[in-house]
């Protein structure tokens, strides 16, 4: 960051450690959206906002959003942000270091006496991550106008998630979709270890991930573990193994490119789950995600093959791997990477191109307007823990680069018209 720069890692330090004081007293840093803590820290944001000299609404789809007009507001909005929920006994950076940035920003420019000629939005997305409705990206869902029509429906804690987007302020029957946001950026920690170890300060990511979800159930003979020979079994649970080693080794075979791929299986059910019992049925689910289409494609075509040739070689039966979810992957805008790249040299930032192997409301903002994110380091890539960590500086650097793309894109936007 230059010596100069307006950023004030201070004020980033103090906003992010206040916010992060918001928890469940006995599970930091806890504060799921659609609770009472949630909407406590939605009261600080929106005090911080106008502080900052935005003005804020809760929008229809429940994101709250500071707005700060432009000299020319008939150009459209620059909008920035990131989400303020957490998981449970989560981190004090993952999505509120971008909240906090987008703040920032907004400061740095009144301090400037500037004034975009686009108008600057700040948001803090409605559950990003998974909420207690079993979805996540609601709000970035809402504005981007992809939200299903069903999901106001799903219940959980008493309330459906209609009753919770009423709680938060807003009003789900309403459209939220958006058609004046012409780029968005968000600032995020990397939740991995790749800044770290090439120690370097910025990530310009060029995709988000496509994630797919696989389901694979093997069914076996339930026997008794301690007279069925060793040959005359029909054991789910071997079988099982050999397929999950199968996955490890396609994804890494995938994953030794450049391109971004990982495999892992996340859930993994077995009955009856008794000591003296061979396994009878394996249910296992496979977390996919890849920056390639024609990657994951590979994966599930490779996938079936090999669980064939080993349900074969066991003589346990398993069932064609089944797609239970498939969202393709989100690249970011070209331009916008352009300007991120230069914003970095700007700021002094020793930076690379990635891709992001987590989702992000980014994936939701890229479908109606341009979009980008941009990468700080976090210690040791750990993210989803009360160990996640991101230094005041690395996210103070970040948000100078951000602040150079903002002013950036608010000069070449007016270009494309």
């Amino acid at each position: 960051m230059t010596p100069n720069s307006p950023i004030r890692p201070d004020r980033i330090e103090a906003d992010i450690y206040a916010l992060a004081a918001i928890t469940e007293p006995d599970r930091p840093y806890t504060r799921r959206a659609f609770t009472p803590l949630f909407l406590e820290g939605r009261r600080w944001l929106e005090k911080a906002m106008q502080d900052a000299g935005a003005v804020t609404q809760i929008d229809a789809a429940g994101n709250l959003i500071g707005t700060i007009p432009g000299q020319r507001p008939e150009l459209g909005t620059i909008l920035l942000g990131s989400h303020s929920d957490t998981v449970p006994d989560g981190g004090r950076f993952d999505g509120v270091a971008g909240v906090i940035a987008a703040l920032e920003v907004a400061r740095a420019l009144r301090d400037q006496g500037a004034v975009l000629a686009h108008t600057l939005e700040i948001v803090d997305f409605l559950a990003e991550e998974v909420s207690i409705f079993g979805v996540s990206c609601i709000g970035s869902r809402g504005i981007s106008g992809t939200q299903p029509r069903e999901w106001l429906e799903r219940e959980a804690a008493g309330i459906t998630l209609e009753q919770g987007i009423v709680q938060v302020g807003g009003e789900p029957f309403k459209p939220a979709q958006r058609d004046d946001i012409k780029a968005f950026l968000e600032l995020h920690i990397e939740q991995g270890p790749v800044l770290q170890n090439e120690q370097l300060d910025v990530g310009v990511v060029t995709a988000i991930a496509g994630i797919t979800r696989i389901e694979i159930v093997v069914e076996g003979r339930a026997d008794h573990a301690g007279t069925t020979p060793m040959g005359s079994r029909k054991d789910a649970l071997t079988t099982a193994a050999w397929i999950a080693l199968g996955v490890e080794e396609l994804a890494k075979a995938l994953a030794s490119g450049e391109e971004h791929f990982a495999a892992t299986v996340g859930e993994f059910e077995m009955l009856p789950n008794a000591a003296n019992v061979v396994p009878a049925r394996v249910r296992m689910l496979i977390d996919a995600r890849a920056e390639l289409r024609d990657d994951m494609d590979r994966f599930i075509d490779e996938l079936a093959k090999g669980v064939a040739a080993i349900s074969e070689k066991t003589g346990v039966g398993a069932t064609e791997p089944r797609i239970i979810s498939d969202n393709p992957p989100t690249p970011c805008d070209a331009d916008v990477l352009d300007v991120l790249d230069a914003a970095c040299e700007s700021a002094g930032a020793r930076h690379r191109r990635m891709a992001s192997g987590a989702g992000h409301d980014t994936a939701w903002m890229a479908r109606i307007a341009k979009a980008a994110m941009i990468f700080v380091p976090c210690k040791d890539g750990r993210s989803h823990s009360p160990d996640e960590f991101a230094t005041v500086d690395d996210i103070a650097l970040g948000t100078a680069v951000l602040l150079d793309a903002v002013k950036a894109l608010d000069i070449k936007l007016q270009e494309t018209i």
